[in-house]
């Protein structure tokens, strides 16, 4: 029941539940509070106070004004609409308009999770398919839909290696090896699941220590239970001995879970199955186009070896997963089932070769960004060929002890060239990690390329003297159009240098609607924009 279910929908439903009993169905015509009292409600939960008071709720009372509230919300976010986005490892790539519209069908989107099969066969049959072009892709031999993020695919994953490990009576085995370039949320799915983490150290290039994880692997061969690594790995390389790293988890008698957060630089070029890996989760709200970020629903399926496959997610409504079942890890047996419209889609129209050119536009991309920013900001990681993959990291360490310029400044200037910043200090603090995606063109990268030297050169203002160390373009960073338009300006550079740095920007111009904060004083304090909590008081 949502928003839209009206009094006699729910006297429908009723009257079906009655009749199946052979009983009258209850009366409900809730139009006073006392008949409200009378059918059962607590007289202590019915409300007396105001509701909806807040301005926001009374100040527009037509179509067109509440349009252009919604509007002036939008402008204040700084989207695809805009420009790249170039976070690393969050893949903020084109969701076209055709792989988006069927969510919208209400055949789709207003069916229960739980409905009867014979009523929802075209959505199995595009569930079904769905799993098996996944299988394809990753070389596995089943998939389960259920898990609803990344994460929970992460945790989902480890239950189903525990499962294996306690069927063939090893229930023993709770350590799991992380490389230290592990996302985040790998050790806290490990923790969840019950295991014991223990970090395996990178080498300089970005790579696991191949010494470091064949003696702690060894070391704990009797309790491994599994490796998880990310491939191509978080520092932006393709891991060079990543089969050789499966194969000393594989030999110490534990299972290889991969994390398919950077799988965009994967399909079609190779595949977990061919590096070895066991299970792996994959965000298909990354690379398989289902829209990221923003707290809206993502999608983290797992798909297993034929060797785990019949420990997948089991659901107690619906029938999923394989006769070991692990238990349900969501409420819906296919997760948030809508959104998986979008990837079916998304690989129906490009096929195998247009999945395959997607991978390859997108290590492109990156490429072509390093060739062009390596001479202002040292890349911190490559392979033997000097190439990155899909995404790098830039280091700009340095500059805080030439200029007293942080990451953070970096980060808040590319606002006023029109930029979301990259990924900031993951996973190396003071960093930036920059992923372009395929869905951008050459001209865009230009853009970016050009707004990453400018601010270079901004920096080097600062370290030859010619700029303020603390009056400058980037700690005042970003300008917003109050600050640019205000009638006191003290600063040295102009208004122009600081909103119209490069001439594109003119055409197009993005204004922040927020000027620099104290991000850590923010982080750990409340604020609230709606009215204080004095004005709820009774």
């Amino acid at each position: 029941l949502d928003e839209s279910t009206q009094v006699d929908d729910i006297k429908n439903i009723l009257r079906i539940f009655a009749e199946s009993i052979g009983k009258a169905a209850p009366v409900i015509d809730c139009e006073t509070e006392a008949e409200k009292i009378e059918l059962g409600y607590p007289s202590d939960l019915l409300r007396k106070s105001e509701f909806l008071s807040h301005d926001v709720f009374n100040s527009f009372q037509s179509e067109t004004k509440m349009m252009r509230y919604i509007k002036s919300l939008e402008n204040k976010d700084l989207s695809l609409t805009t420009s790249m986005i170039p976070l690393g490892s969050c893949t903020m790539k084109l969701n076209a308009a055709t792989e988006m519209l069927p969510i919208t069908w209400a055949n789709f989107s207003s069916i229960h999770p739980f409905v009867p099969d014979d009523q929802v066969e075209g959505y199995k049959q595009i569930i079904n398919e769905l799993e098996q072009y996944l299988c394809e892709i990753t070389g596995f031999a089943a998939f389960s839909m259920q898990p609803n993020s990344g994460a929970q695919g992460e945790y989902s994953s480890l239950l189903v290696i525990r499962a294996y490990h306690k069927d063939r009576g090893e229930d023993h085995r709770n350590v799991v090896l992380i490389p230290s370039s592990a996302h985040g949320t790998n050790p806290a799915s490990a923790i969840m699941a019950g295991m014991k983490v223990i970090v395996v150290k990178c080498d300089e290039k970005g790579n696991i220590d191949l010494e470091d994880l064949k003696i702690k692997a060894t070391e704990n061969s009797e309790n491994l239970s599994a490796l998880m690594v990310t491939y191509p790995s978080t520092h932006g390389v393709y891991e060079e001995d990543i089969i050789e790293v499966c194969k000393i988890v594989h030999e110490n008698g534990g299972q290889v879970f991969m994390d398919g957060a950077n799988m965009n630089a994967q399909v079609g070029l190779t595949s977990p199955a061919i590096i070895g890996a066991d299970i792996c989760h994959l965000n298909l709200h990354k690379t398989f186009a289902i829209p990221h970020g923003g707290g809206g629903p993502g999608m983290g399926p797992i798909g297993a070896a034929s060797h785990l496959a019949p420990f997948l997610p089991s659901h107690p409504i619906v029938k999923t997963g394989g006769e070991k079942a692990i238990k349900a890890v969501s409420s819906a047996p296919f997760g948030s089932a809508n959104v998986l419209l979008i990837s079916y889609a998304y690989i129906k129209m490009l096929g195998a070769d247009g999945l395959t050119d997607v991978s390859k536009f997108s290590i492109l991309n990156a490429n072509y960004i390093k060739s062009k920013l390596e001479k202002y900001y040292p890349i911190l990681y490559a392979g033997k060929n000097n190439r990155v993959a899909h995404e790098m990291i830039l280091e700009l360490r340095h500059f805080k002890k030439e200029a007293g310029v942080e990451v953070e400044d970096v980060a808040k200037r590319l606002m006023d060239y029109n930029f979301h910043a990259p990924t900031v200090s993951f996973p190396v603090p003071g960093t930036l990690m920059v992923e372009p995606t395929e869905s951008e063109s050459l001209d865009e990268l230009d853009r970016f390329c050009d707004a990453m030297i400018s601010i270079y050169n901004e920096i080097q203002d600062i370290t030859s003297g010619k700029s303020d160390k603390e009056n400058n373009l980037l700690k005042n960073a970003p300008h917003t159009a109050d600050h640019v338009t205000n009638e006191e300006w003290n600063h040295k550079y102009s208004r122009q240098q600081a909103a119209f740095p490069l001439n594109y920007i003119r055409n197009n111009k993005f204004w922040p609607a927020v000027g620099r904060i104290d991000n850590s004083y923010g982080d750990r304090n409340l604020f609230c924009t709606c009215p204080p909590l004095e004005d709820y008081e009774d």
